[in-house]
């Protein structure tokens, strides 16, 4: 690099090494050198509140050494102090975990200021100082984590928890914009066991602050007969986790999180029922998708899996106009692959279920075949032949009905 100037190795791909995971990012940290030694070496600032270059070659993240103050309330009110005399372990003091503040020499050698090899080891996630309570953040990341080294063991160390409860306690977690919650919440749902995220909130008393509609569904009873584990939280959180299981895809996830936001607002005196709640439910989702400002197509499979869903499961039970207004509402015909991933949805509602997991939803099989079967009809010569302009559609509506009902006699004298 430059005389004086050491770089180091730091964070997740120090981390994710040592736990045998792969790694696909690499982010260094530079000691002794200023921002114009860099850009003199060809390196690219990008950093806007803190400096932070890009490798002419690698594109690897390359920051300067830095420590910060908190002077504002939230995330953003930090003043940053990044100069030449800034140490590794002042920069690293300023991390949120210790198995997040492991640095690496250009040796391969690992310093570990802060006990993170030890935490490793313990499966531990433990804050490296009174500082992680300057952000607001962290308590989504811990819990982003959390998720992440769930199949690993990792559990949150007990002081780490109270002060995360602490933080909550003291309003911080008010003071996060909504792009920054979203922006997490959208990691966790990319991790294998997304549920510890909400788990986690939930313990520290955070998700009843970021997230009332999915906080209130616990305690909320189900019929017995439907939902062995009774509890609606309990089984938002295994059809989020079994979505995970069926489908890589976080808008699948998002619509497993909220399909049932609507039992949080069932009325006690009809409880276990829950009349009414799939059209409750799309108005939290909206609530929701407004307040942080998810992107639209994550909004769009989330009203029609909370609005539908009971349908979908009901499919043997439903005549062919039915059906036909299920595939129509759902815009299956113009859309076929957002009507695919609301089955996979409805299949994580199915399997998430206490003695369900290992069973397979055959509603989805025939939700299919009713669908290949109506995109068959000719829509076109259904209007050619079709006197009034007015009827056509009425007329392509008992065509698809009828094509319904041809697969459902065969499936019946099958």
């Amino acid at each position: 690099m430059l005389p004086g100037v050491k770089t180091y190795l730091v964070g997740g791909a120090v981390r994710d090494r040592l736990l045998g995971r792969p790694t696909t990012e690499r982010d260094f940290v530079v000691v002794g050198a200023t921002p114009q030694q860099l850009l003199d070496l060809g390196f690219r600032q990008v950093g806007v509140d803190f400096p932070v270059f890009l490798h002419p070659k690698t594109k690897d993240e390359y920051a300067l050494a830095r420590t910060e103050r908190k002077t504002l309330p939230g995330y953003r009110g930090f003043v940053v102090h990044a100069e030449p005399d800034v140490t590794l372990e002042e920069d690293l003091r300023r991390r949120d975990l210790t198995i997040n503040a492991l640095a690496e020499d250009e040796a391969g050698g690992i310093i570990d200021y802060y006990g993170g090899l030890r935490d490793l080891a313990a499966r531990r996630l433990r804050h490296v100082s009174e500082a992680f309570a300057e952000d607001p953040v962290r308590i989504l990341r811990v819990a982003r984590f959390a998720a992440r080294y769930a199949d690993l063991g990792f559990e949150i160390a007990d002081e780490t928890l109270d002060l995360m409860r602490a933080m909550v306690a003291a309003g911080e977690v008010d003071a996060l914009v909504p792009e920054r919650v979203w922006q997490e919440l959208h990691k966790a749902l990319t991790e294998t066991r997304p549920s510890r995220f909400f788990q986690v909130l939930r313990q520290c008393g955070a998700l009843a602050r970021l997230f009332p509609e999915l906080d209130r569904l616990w305690g909320v009873p189900q019929p017995i007969q439907w939902h062995p584990e009774i509890d609606t939280g309990v089984h938002a959180m295994m059809v989020l986790d079994m979505s995970a299981r069926v489908s890589a895809e976080t808008e699948v996830r998002f619509a497993a999180l909220t399909h049932d936001l609507g039992k949080g607002t069932t009325p006690a005196d009809i409880q276990p029922s829950h009349k009414g709640h799939e059209e409750r439910g799309v108005t939290l989702i909206h609530d929701l998708c407004e307040r942080f400002r998810i992107p639209i197509r994550y909004r769009e499979l989330a009203v029609i899996a909370a609005r539908y869903h009971g349908l979908v499961h009901k499919v043997v039970d439903l005549r062919p106009a039915t059906i036909v207004e299920v595939l129509e509402g759902a815009d299956a015909f113009r859309r076929p692959e957002r009507f695919e991933r609301l089955l996979r949805v409805c299949e994580a509602d199915y399997r998430g279920r206490e003695t369900y997991q290992e069973r397979h939803y055959h509603q989805a099989d025939r939700w299919r075949a009713y669908l290949a079967a109506v995109q068959g009809i000719d829509i076109g010569a259904i209007a050619r032949a079709t006197g009034e302009r007015g009827r056509i559609p009425e007329r392509v509506r008992e065509a698809r009905a009828q094509a319904v009902r041809a697969i459902q006699e065969q499936t019946e004298t099958a």
